[in-house]
């Protein structure tokens, strides 16, 4: 309670002190210094629990939640409330700018304040709990995750928590890049609606006493409990006493080379990133290309897959390149064409019927058209083949038709399905090995009311994470092992600007409502505070200003892949 106390005051007093602007910001001294004191107990519970950073670090963190604390009290709650229209013209807005400045610098002010004041009453009245000197054994028990996604992420985060100030059991992560990536948002990032770091969160900054290791891994050791690297091509043996399986996956070409080396891949940062610069480059080229043909062809764009990320980059891609098109004069949207191909009767099969014809319907309605029950065949530098017979003249190809588990998986002397997961029971032990785990898209987990393997969805990837940190903890203590087992929440779509579709707990929304829910969930789910208010920040803005057509890459850099159709059409 005494805590609690301290927090408390202080935050109001640091309210107190930056709500000057809020009263100007809002023209009322009441009003402003109550929203002062309601800012300044949440931001001071908010930095209390930060560790490391400095005054100015806080300081553009609180400034940063000045814009979107703006937009919805001043732009849309205040009009409401006096019986108003929210404005949105740009004469309104602009009526409404010296606002922003008060919010801004009021947030400034408290950020540095609430940083201040911890620093203070920690320096005068100690710190918050006494710290205790940790006894760290001579040999820990060493616990080795495989992979920076969803699954290894989560994973390790509940093992921080299950083994909470016990130095018996260490933990290391291995990961190809030092960021978790939220892949939900990725679309938005190839459709340059928000920036890539916006949804990459430092590993480091996320685990607190787990090693991370940015490496490659190039063979597992079962029997000798040694995970081998490659470190700058030197190879190095890694032991381990618990070893986790979370290496994600690869994309699927269904063995077709042709496919493989020419389609422009969807799954990580470095493909959204090229995406979005794929596609404004062939928009600068477009508009100088004389040969209505040729310009044609490179304003088509084909994706190849019509589940959930193909789909979505679908309609994200419609958006995006619909809406740049203005700035191209030379250029017009008889000659753009956003085609996907898929091979099954509908898109969307993770979805209800009616909701996936829903979502057809309106991305028909805005543009994109539909090739059902077909297959992409063959790929070359300015076109595909499809079955049936057909030929597209296209500068980009975009594939998110089939993903496969990580293929150092096949090399390992286990049991494997048909996709090339490890087969484990439902505790997530690998079978005859007792020390090896896996789960996410490297685990086949049994479903006992379907006779089938759970979907490789990270929805299942973190609630599996939870179980599998639990049952390391009751296996090193001789306990009981917990079964897994999963009830979806629900699915989230969004298939274009303003809308979505969902289904949550048996219910289906579509629309602007599944719209506003997509991002309301995401948002919630996107790890840490300043993500969550750079994202928001990013939305903001979005409702005033156009998407960005700065390109951020150089196609001509070596460390780039070279991967993917060519831009110019022959």
């Amino acid at each position: 309670m005494k805590l609690i106390l301290r927090r408390v005051l202080i935050g109001l007093v640091c309210g107190t002190v930056s709500s000057p602007f809020l009263c100007l910001a809002v023209r009322d001294i009441g009003l402003g210094m109550f929203l002062g004191a309601l800012l300044g107990i949440a931001q001071i519970f908010a930095f209390f629990d930060l560790r490391g950073g400095s005054a100015i670090d806080r300081a553009m963190t609180g400034a940063a939640l000045g814009l979107p604390f703006w937009a919805t009290i001043n732009v849309i709650l205040l009009p409401w409330v006096r019986g108003q229209q929210p404005q949105w013209a740009a004469e309104e807005m602009r009526a409404l700018f010296p606002a922003l400045i008060c919010w801004l610098l009021s947030c400034f002010f408290l950020g540095i304040l609430s940083q201040a004041a911890r620093e203070l009453a920690q320096y005068f009245l100690g710190p918050e709990s006494p710290v205790r000197a940790i006894s760290r054994p001579e040999k820990a028990t060493q616990v080795v995750i495989l992979g920076g996604g969803f699954a290894g992420v989560t994973t390790a985060e509940r093992l921080e928590r299950e083994f909470r100030g016990d130095p018996t059991v260490s933990f290391t992560l291995i990961s190809e890049t030092n960021s978790w990536l939220f892949t939900p948002m990725l679309v938005e990032v190839a459709t340059s609606g928000l920036e890539p770091t916006h949804i990459s969160t430092p590993l480091r900054t996320s685990l607190k006493r787990t090693r991370v290791l940015r490496s490659r891994v190039n063979r597992i050791d079962l029997e000798g409990r040694r995970v081998h690297l490659n470190d700058d091509g030197a190879q190095t043996g890694l032991p381990y006493d618990h070893l986790v399986l979370a290496l994600g996956s690869v994309s699927n070409y269904l063995g077709n080379t042709a496919v493989a080396e020419n389609a422009l891949e969807f799954k990580t940062l470095g493909d959204a990133m090229r995406i979005r610069n794929h596609v404004i480059d062939v928009f600068e080229r477009a508009d100088a290309e004389p040969d209505p043909e040729c310009r044609r062809a490179l304003l088509t764009f084909v994706v190849a897959g019509g589940g959930f990320s193909g789909a979505e980059l679908a309609g994200g891609l419609n958006d995006f390149a619909r809406g740049i098109i203005a700035d191209y004069p030379n250029l017009s949207t008889d000659d753009l064409r956003i085609i996907l191909v898929h091979s099954r009767e509908r898109i969307l099969p993770e979805l209800s019927e009616s909701l996936a014809d829903y979502a057809m319907h309106r991305m028909r309605e805005r543009g994109v058209s539909f090739k059902l029950n077909t297959r992409v065949v063959d790929a070359r530098s300015g076109s595909i083949s499809l079955n049936p017979s057909e030929e597209i003249a296209t500068a980009t190809f975009v594939w998110t038709a089939g993903a496969t588990p990580n293929p150092i998986l096949r090399e390992l002397p286990l049991k494997h399905d048909g996709r090339g997961a490890v087969l484990v029971d439902r505790t997530l032990a690998v079978p005859d090995y007792g020390n090896v785990w896996a789960l996410g898209d490297c685990a086949s987990v049994p479903d006992m009311k379907t006779g089938k393997s759970y979907p490789p969805t990270a929805q299942v990837a973190t609630r599996e994470a939870g179980v599998l940190a639990h049952n390391i903890r009751a296996y090193l203590l001789a306990r009981p092992l917990k079964e897994f087992c999963f009830k979806s929440l629900g699915t989230l779509c969004i298939v274009g600007y303003h809308t979505a579709c969902a289904e949550i707990s048996g219910r289906k929304f579509s629309g602007l409502f599944a719209w506003l829910l997509w991002r309301g969930i995401y948002l919630s789910k996107l790890p840490g505070l300043e993500r969550k208010v750079r994202v928001l920040t990013d939305w903001t803005l979005e409702l005033f200003f156009p998407r960005d057509i700065v390109q951020t890459i150089d196609f001509n850099d070596s460390g780039l892949s070279q991967k993917g159709p060519k831009v110019a059409v022959t």
